[in-house]
């Protein structure tokens, strides 16, 4: 159980990467003119805007994983 639950968040992980490179011009443009306390508040916003959608994905796979898990032992 706890080996799914870990490989599910490292896939999700993983699988979330390719949004860092996510961007477009004018958010670009915007991040580059700003000062380095500015970049790194961006920085920040992201992470934080990232980590609810992650955390929820990452709980349903467990759960998911855990319901199929009972389910197939009640089969047995």
């Amino acid at each position: 159980m706890r080996r799914h639950l870990w490989i599910s968040i490292i896939a999700l992980g993983l699988w979330s990467a390719p949004t860092f490179a996510q961007g477009c011009a004018m958010c670009y443009a915007n991040a580059t003119g700003a000062t380095k306390d500015g970049q790194r508040a961006i920085s920040r916003g992201v992470i934080v805007l990232l980590l609810p959608p992650l955390g929820f994905m990452t709980v349903g796979v467990g759960l998911a994983f855990r319901y199929g898990q009972r389910r197939d032992r009640e089969r047995q």
